[in-house]
């Protein structure tokens, strides 16, 4: 019999899957322990878990389970405008803020295109682009700070979008204002320029990527409820931008692709000011700690504005497995062409000290 595989889409058949941090029940399950033993620092997780106020809206939005969610989302997104001094018309709900990076794949991009991005970026970016069939092309990030001239030198008649993320994953690294706003006064019109902003809130004086789309610019910011907010498993992102290209991403969104409990539990948790400031502190603090204890072990390290830490030790792999048959679940990084890495997310003070003492008696053997 002949195989699918002659008669699937062709770039599917070198399609590297996305390969998420390894689950903790997987771990257990081959370690033969409890759950409870293993400490997962591999996917950028809130260490304080969801917002107790969603935790509740959600437990009271299961009794309306048996229905459709709105498929609008028009509660959460006027709710977000709000926030964000926008109308409800700049803003798209995705079933995570990686749904809308699909968005843009189906909206602009065909067999043929390019998509830019600098070194070292969230790799949805090249997988998105494969799977349409666009190529990606890579400019420098030398030690890793994305070089935006470089960007604005690769565009060719081929290119389509352009992703920038700020901070960067899995780098940490925040691209200052004057260095955006370099580099939107160089983007050709034509262009989408989409700036992931995933861990946004963590900052203390994010850049204001959003004058932009005021202002007109075709430009898309994502940001999601999974990562300070603490809601990773129920997949709620968003997109903003003008509405015009709102209205272009609305045409590929399938309907009810955001989840009803999702989108309530996303609308308690953006007024939970309480837990998002616990959560800032314990993730400034643990950060603190693990590069001061990085610098202590002469470990090289990339200074982080997000909740991890990109650590050389020097075989990622090897480290990765021998701290994984110690319950401790880290991120090696040889899929981002960076084998001597890990990422190591920020957890509670105690899951730190413990991946710390763990790290120092592998080195160590």
């Amino acid at each position: 019999m002949p195989s699918l595989w002659d008669r699937a889409n062709p770039q599917l058949r070198d399609l590297k899957v996305y390969e998420p941090g390894k689950p903790i029940e997987e771990t257990a399950r081959e370690l033969k322990v409890d759950p409870g033993e293993i400490i997962k620092l591999a996917s950028n997780e809130n260490p304080l878990g969801p917002s107790p106020k969603a935790t509740d809206a959600m437990r009271r939005a299961l009794d309306s389970a048996q229905l459709y969610p709105d498929g609008a989302g028009f509660y959460l997104r006027h709710a977000l405008a709000g926030k964000l001094r926008l109308a409800p018309e700049n803003i798209i709900l995705g079933n995570g803020s990686n749904e809308i990076i699909e968005f843009a794949g189906h909206a602009f991009l065909n067999q043929g295109d390019d998509v830019v991005t600098p070194e070292f970026s969230f790799i949805a970016y090249k997988l998105v682009a494969k799977l349409f069939g666009a190529r990606s092309v890579e400019t420098s990030a030398p030690e890793f700070q994305p070089d935006l001239n470089a960007l604005i030198d690769a565009i060719t008649p081929k290119t389509k979008i352009i992703f920038v993320a700020n901070p960067n994953n899995p780098t940490g690294v925040l691209i200052p204002q004057e260095r955006i706003d370099n580099f939107v006064s160089r983007l050709p019109e034509n262009i989408i320029a989409v700036f992931d902003e995933a861990y946004f809130e963590f900052l203390d004086n994010p850049p204001d990527v959003l004058r932009y789309i005021r202002e007109g610019r075709n430009i898309i910011v994502l940001r999601t409820f999974s990562k300070i907010h603490g809601l990773a498993s129920l997949r709620v992102g968003y997109g903003i931008a003008r509405p015009e290209l709102i209205e272009v991403l609305q045409k590929t969104r399938q309907p009810f692709n955001v989840n009803g409990i999702g989108q309530l539990g996303a609308l308690a948790a953006l007024d939970d000011e309480a837990h998002l400031s616990r959560t800032k502190r314990v993730v400034d603090d643990g950060r603190a700690f693990l590069e001061n204890q990085f610098r202590a072990m002469k470990l090289k390290f990339s200074p982080s504005a997000g909740n991890f830490v990109l650590v050389d030790v020097g075989d990622g792999v090897a480290v990765f497995k021998q701290l994984l048959a110690r319950k401790i679940i880290v991120r090696p990084l040889a899929n981002y062409n960076l084998p001597e890495w890990l990422r190591i997310t920020v957890g509670t003070m105690e899951q730190n000290e413990k991946c710390i003492a763990a790290l120092k008696e592998v080195l160590r053997s």
